[in-house]
C-alpha cells in the first residue's frame, strides 16, 4: 500500500471524524480504510487514533500529524494539475442538496443548462430542507435557506425570501380579506405536514411578536399540495414565498397580511474547500450563482 494511499486514508478519517466517514469520503469500505490507517501507524511506529467503543479520535501526534499531511496531500494535488488544466476541464459527479420545492420550480432550469454547458459533469441532487454536513453527507455544494453557523464552510449569498399568507383571489372576493392576524380566525386555514388539531402562525408588527393559534380546516402532506389548495379557493395557507412564486405571479394566488409578515430569510450556496475546491464546483458556482440572483423569486 503506498504512503500517499495511507496519508489520504488517514486525512479522511481525520477530517470527517470517523473510520465510516472517512471511508464514505474516499469510497473505500471501512476495514480497507483501518487497514491503510494501521499500516501508516506502524510505518511511523507512532499512535495516531486512538480507539475507543464510541469511535475514534486524534492523538496528540495524530492532531500534529494531521495538519502536516493535509499539506503535503494539498502540495500533491497542485502539483498534479494547475488551476487553469483543472478549470477547462471540470469532470464527475457532482452532490447538491437543496430544498424540495426550490429544486422542483426555480433550480431544475438551471442545472439542465448547466449540464448542457459542462457535459463531463454529472448531477447528484438530494432534497432536504435543514442544513446538511458538507463533509459527513458527501456534498459538494448545498443551497439552504436562513442563517448559518460558522461552521457551514464558505458561503455564497444568492437572494432573499420570506415567509407569505396568500389565497386565492376568488376565495378572498367571497370571505374577504383578513386585516389583521386575529381575523385568520374567521377563515378556512389550509397547513402542510403534520401540525396536528391547532396549528400556531407567529407575525411581526412594528418590532413586535404575536402569535395566532389556528384549527386548519385541511391538512396536506407536502407544501405543494397546500399551495395546490389554496389555488383551488379552498382557504389560506402560509408558505416560503418562493414555493409559491409561480401561483403569485400569474395571479391564481394573493399575498395578505403583508404588514405582519416575518423578516425575510437569506438564500446562499455552501461548498467546501474555496479556492481549492474541485473543478466541476468551482464552474458550477460560477455558473448558477448569477442566474439564481436574477431570479425573481430569490428577490424577496
Amino acid at each position: 500500500m503506498s504512503r500517499y494511499r495511507e496519508m489520504q486514508a488517514f486525512d479522511a478519517v481525520a477530517r470527517s471524524g470517523s473510520l465510516a466517514a472517512g471511508a464514505r469520503l474516499l469510497e473505500l469500505s471501512t476495514a480497507t480504510v483501518m487497514r491503510l490507517v494501521a499500516a501508516l501507524e506502524t510505518r511511523l511506529q507512532c499512535q495516531l487514533l486512538v480507539r475507543s467503543p464510541r469511535g475514534v479520535t486524534l492523538s496528540a501526534s495524530g492532531e500534529a500529524f494531521a495538519t502536516s499531511c493535509r499539506q503535503i496531500l494539498q502540495g500533491i494535488d497542485e502539483s498534479e494539475g494547475s488551476l487553469d488544466g483543472l478549470q477547462a476541464h471540470p469532470a464527475g459527479q457532482l452532490n447538491l442538496s437543496l430544498p424540495l420545492l426550490m429544486a422542483d420550480r426555480i433550480f431544475a432550469p438551471i442545472a439542465l443548462d448547466y449540464l448542457a454547458a459542462f457535459p463531463e459533469v454529472r448531477l447528484a441532487s438530494r432534497h432536504r430542507e435543514d442544513l446538511p454536513r458538507l463533509l459527513e453527507d458527501g456534498i459538494d455544494v448545498a443551497l439552504v435557506i436562513g442563517a448559518l453557523p460558522d461552521s457551514s464552510g464558505f458561503a455564497v449569498p444568492v437572494g432573499t425570501v420570506r415567509p407569505v399568507i396568500c389565497a386565492a383571489p376568488g376565495y378572498l372576493a367571497r370571505h374577504g380579506v383578513p386585516q389583521a392576524p386575529e381575523d385568520l380566525k374567521a377563515h378556512r386555514i389550509i397547513v402542510s405536514g403534520s401540525q396536528g388539531a391547532v396549528s400556531e402562525w407567529r407575525f411581526r408588527h412594528q418590532d413586535s411578536a404575536r402569535s395566532v393559534r389556528l384549527a386548519p380546516r385541511l391538512s396536506c402532506s407536502t407544501t405543494h399540495a397546500a399551495i395546490r389548495a389554496a389555488s383551488l379557493e379552498l382557504g389560506l395557507t402560509r408558505c416560503m414565498s418562493h414555493e409559491a412564486h409561480a401561483e403569485l405571479s400569474s395571479g391564481r394566488l394573493q399575498v395578505v397580511l403583508q404588514d405582519y409578515a416575518a423578516p425575510g430569510l437569506p438564500v446562499q450556496l455552501i461548498y467546501r474547500e474555496g479556492r481549492r475546491a474541485a473543478a466541476r464546483v468551482r464552474t458550477f458556482l460560477d455558473f448558477v450563482v448569477p442566474r439564481l440572483r436574477a431570479h425573481p423569486a430569490l428577490r424577496g
